[in-house]
């Protein structure tokens, strides 16, 4: 039994009706889960206001109910009504008492940012591994415990699911926690009820904006700020023209990484590496760390997401040569995520899903002047036709050439949404083929991939499946691809 006062320790209320001087058996904010003697949080949501059931939870025998606003109910009934400013903002510290306080007893780091999260968490995890740290990873992808892996639903869960991954890490054994967290669920207050060991920010441009998340990109900014009133010690990217904006008011002290000569970590003397079916880069680093690194993912924003890690990772007190071995071998699924099929060509898979994403990753494959830069992609269906014009005109701008395929048609045709790609494709002078059915499109890639190229399959990324008319259908472009060579090895 839990007693409603210690749950509601760290949160602002008034009692409205009833007492906070009872117990509960269960917290829950899913009225669908009500049942005898629980304390119900009403959550103001995108499509239903729970506040809006609160007759129906007081009939399953809810005691109390956390509200924001007024309720339409039976006053006669047997209930406590806690009325509070923000009931997110209550759940995340009620959430936390639930479980005990979880996060007191874990080192939560904190990685936010418009780019690089997802990879940069999988980076720290493997380092920290690799130097004898137990470390759990929540993200965009999946939840790791241990050997358990979770598929994700959100980029950072709801306060009540992350407070209870907490425990079952602590259950586990778990040491660190390495977790990626969203705009959206800062400003939805889910990881409020703890202190982040570190809060790190990546970079900043706008993204996310629109009547279901953020307002503008100032209000986009504030959010990814408020990570920074919750930490003990923020890194930034001093590197990121928005930094200082994003950072202001802090209560943390702070530490920056990057390419500029006055950052706490920087880098120098990039050097771009080629190997067989594997593209790279190397650099040194000076400042509070003095060694030579080589990741075998390309790009400088590869770098950007090496000196994050490195410079977590160093608070961790992981020693030079941990840190080299584990960059060495550090990937996250479906984030330039190389494939060795062929010594003569380089083949990836990436999550690149709108122009901004695709653009930057093929301006900085082109650097390595392949032989020819491919693109294989398609864009999801009941989503803006504008992101499709955009992404073919930068496919058909900087690919030599590019296979239309589908993604996600969701209930259009793919068809349908191949023809918008090409609206853009034909403001360019880049040369394509359409290919709908997107395993034929990927065996297309493989057999007339040539010497020198680099291929990309780009948009799905770690997504292991097809969304076709509300159902989604098994498909894994890795496993595809290892399908694939093994028929035509059976065929030789």
């Amino acid at each position: 039994m839990y007693n409603v006062k210690e749950l509601l320790k760290g949160v602002s209320y008034s009692v409205e009706q009833g007492s906070d001087d009872i117990t509960v058996a269960d917290v829950v904010y899913d009225s669908r889960k009500v049942t005898e003697n629980t304390l119900f949080v009403c959550v103001v949501g995108a499509n239903f206001d729970s506040h809006d059931a609160a007759q129906e939870v007081i009939s399953k025998g809810a005691k109390v109910l956390v509200v924001e606003h007024d309720i339409d109910y039976d006053h006669q009934a047997d209930v406590t009504i806690i009325r509070v400013d923000d009931t997110r903002y209550a759940m995340a510290f009620i959430a936390a008492s639930y479980y005990g306080h979880p996060a007191d007893a874990l080192k939560v780091i904190g990685i936010t940012g418009t780019k690089g999260k997802t990879t940069t968490s999988y980076m720290v995890k493997s380092i920290l591994e690799h130097a004898g740290y137990k470390v759990g990873l929540i993200g965009t992808v999946e939840t790791i415990i241990g050997d358990k892996h979770i598929p994700s639903v959100n980029t950072t869960p709801e306060s009540y699911v992350l407070q209870r991954r907490f425990q079952e890490m602590v259950d586990a054994g778990i040491e660190v926690v390495v977790m990626e967290v969203s705009s959206q669920a800062l400003k939805l207050h889910r990881t409020q009820g703890f202190t982040f060991e570190l809060g790190i920010l990546t970079n900043i441009s706008p993204d996310h904006i629109g009547p279901h998340e953020h307002a503008s990109f100032e209000e986009y900014m504030q959010c990814k700020g408020l990570l920074f009133k919750q930490c003990k010690k923020g890194i930034v990217n001093c590197d990121d023209e928005h930094y200082k904006t994003v950072i202001e008011g802090h209560t943390c002290s702070i530490e920056t990484y990057g390419l500029h000569e006055n950052a706490s970590l920087r880098a120098k003397n990039l050097q771009l590496v080629t190997k067989p079916g594997e593209l790279g880069i190397a650099f040194d680093t000076e400042g509070i760390m003095q060694m030579h690194i080589e990741i075998p993912t390309p790009g400088k924003f590869s770098v950007y997401n090496a000196l994050t890690a490195m410079a977590i990772c160093h608070h961790f007190n992981v020693h030079p040569d941990d840190m080299q071995e584990a960059l060495l071998h550090a990937k996250a699924k479906g984030r330039i995520e190389m494939f060795k099929v062929s010594d003569d060509f380089t083949l990836m898979i990436d999550y690149a899903h709108n122009a901004m994403a695709l653009e930057s990753l093929l301006s900085t494959l082109k650097d390595y002047q392949p032989h020819r830069l491919v693109v294989l992609f398609g864009c999801g269906g009941n989503r803006s036709k504008l992101r499709r014009f955009e992404m073919g005109e930068v496919a058909g701008k900087l690919a030599d050439f590019t296979i239309i395929t589908s993604d996600n048609p969701r209930f259009e045709e793919p068809l349908d949404i191949i023809h918008d790609i090409e609206i853009g494709m034909k403001k360019t002078t880049g040369k394509y083929i359409e290919i709908p059915d997107r395993r034929e499109a990927i065996a297309y890639a493989i057999d007339h991939g040539e010497k020198g190229d680099i291929i990309v399959l780009a948009g799905k990324g770690h997504e292991d499946y097809q969304d076709i008319k509300g159902h989604k259908y098994p498909m894994d472009e890795r496993q595809i691809i290892a399908d694939y060579l093994a028929s035509k090895k059976e065929a030789k």
